[in-house]
């Protein structure tokens, strides 16, 4: 058995307490399989390239936030895996672990000498994750990443106007697959209570959609035409729409029920549209949207965001303002229910993040620790695994190995500043 990091070993114990996860994982669909593995009580042990770590750790833009959320509450093992010592290091690793999570590039493992038939034969008890862009079929050797999944499944065609095919602002697919895998982790984990045996767990971003995207298969099973997309689609309610405020802010109302006619007008003392004919039920609503949008288009312009919130909370209807996501740091429901928690990203940057939206009675899924910096636990993790002190300072001289903290009788490592690009899926 490992040893958690102490400020998880503080915390009540979770449901997954006391299971051992190597995290392979780079990017985002891997480590977010980790991440909540690790919410959920598990050691989760994030295995680095030594010297520099995970190549996301140095990610710009939109992957500047990749790392420091999705690899909380894990340890950093920074080993070289092309090395003899840092090869043994991993199978050692792996012979006790529980659980092993991987999304590098199709054979990837293999070619290093960790796929699952060897991982098996160095565990039998282990649960071998493999995250790819695609399961095993024609496509299973593309590269694939969240965005390209999106075009290919017509998720990106469903999100945009005709002929401006779009990706979802988030990373939707990479956290699905994510989140499949540890569905089909705590499966497998659950009969190997039984049998005492691992299994080959398989997750993918392409089928991810696909799963996605059934609501919309069976719309066409259902249609004599194309889909159209999102923006341009025949809702099923009459009003459903963002409207402009007198602020100039924007607000979305769903009008979708007939009860929900009936308090909106009440609320506005708007007998005349309650007695409208061609407003009667939803259906005569949706025929009558070239005259209905422009008259709740009107009131709304009327408002200000506290009138318009007022509104729809005294007559019961769905609403939001429009954000932006900086905006959620300072929502009042987060902050009642302590939806996001505090943590700290690399650079020593203090913010907050979201906990796990998950809920059962008796347990706490806060975030355990922040993300560890390039090769934290290196030194503990392989004293753990049974090796001296002078193995280990041996793998750091010769750079199958990398640690960023102090080693009894010997001087920090410097910590070296390199440069990544992120790895494709």
């Amino acid at each position: 058995m490992m040893k958690a990091k102490e400020g998880k070993a503080k915390e009540a114990r979770l449901p997954l307490s006391g299971l051992v996860v190597a995290d392979f994982g780079h990017t985002v669909m891997g480590p977010c399989a980790g991440m909540v593995l690790s919410d959920l009580g598990a050691e989760v042990i994030k295995v680095e390239p030594a010297p520099q770590g995970d190549n996301t750790r140095y990610l710009k833009g939109f992957g500047a936030g990749y790392f420091g959320y999705f690899n909380r509450g894990k340890r950093s093992l920074a080993v070289n895996l092309k090395t003899p010592e840092g090869l043994r290091a991993a199978e050692s690793l792996i012979s006790r672990a529980d659980v092993l999570i991987e999304n590098f590039g199709p054979n990837t493992m293999e070619r290093l000498g960790l796929g699952w038939e060897r991982a098996r034969d160095l565990n039998p008890r282990l649960i071998y994750a493999s995250l790819k862009g695609f399961l095993s079929g024609p496509y299973e050797n593309r590269l694939a990443l969240d965005e390209v999944v999106q075009m290919m499944t017509g998720l990106a065609y469903m999100t945009g106007p005709s002929g401006r095919p779009l990706r979802a602002g988030t990373s939707v697919v990479d956290i699905m697959g994510g989140i499949f895998a540890v569905i089909g982790i705590l499966l497998a984990l659950r009969e190997r209570d039984e049998t005492g045996r691992g299994r080959f767990v398989q997750s993918a971003l392409f089928e991810s959609t696909v799963f996605l995207m059934g609501q919309h298969l069976a719309y066409a099973a259902q249609s004599d035409g194309p889909i159209p997309p999102m923006p341009e689609r025949v809702s099923a309610w009459a009003v459903y729409e963002t409207f402009t405020l007198k602020d100039g802010s924007q607000f979305f109302v769903g009008i979708t029920s007939d009860n929900h006619w009936l308090r909106f007008c009440e609320f506005l003392k708007r007998d005349d549209l309650l007695a409208d004919p061609e407003f009667g039920t939803n259906n005569d609503r949706i025929a009558a949207r070239p005259r209905l949008i422009p008259i709740i288009s009107e009131i709304f312009a009327s408002l200000d965001v506290d009138q318009a919130t007022s509104l729809c909370e005294t007559a019961r209807l769905p609403f939001a303002p429009v954000r932006r996501p900086e905006e959620l740091f300072d929502d009042p429901h987060l902050a009642a229910t302590d939806g996001l928690l505090p943590t700290r990203l690399p650079g020593g940057i203090a913010t907050k993040l979201p906990r796990l939206p998950l809920v059962v009675d008796g347990f706490s899924f806060s975030a355990p620790s922040a993300p560890p910096g390039v090769g934290d636990d290196t030194y503990d993790v392989l004293r753990e695994l049974g090796l001296s002190d002078e193995a280990i300072f041996g793998m750091l001289e010769s750079g199958a190995a990398a640690y960023s903290g102090d080693m009894p009788g010997r001087r920090s490592q410097p910590h070296e500043e390199k440069r990544g690009i992120g790895e494709e899926q």
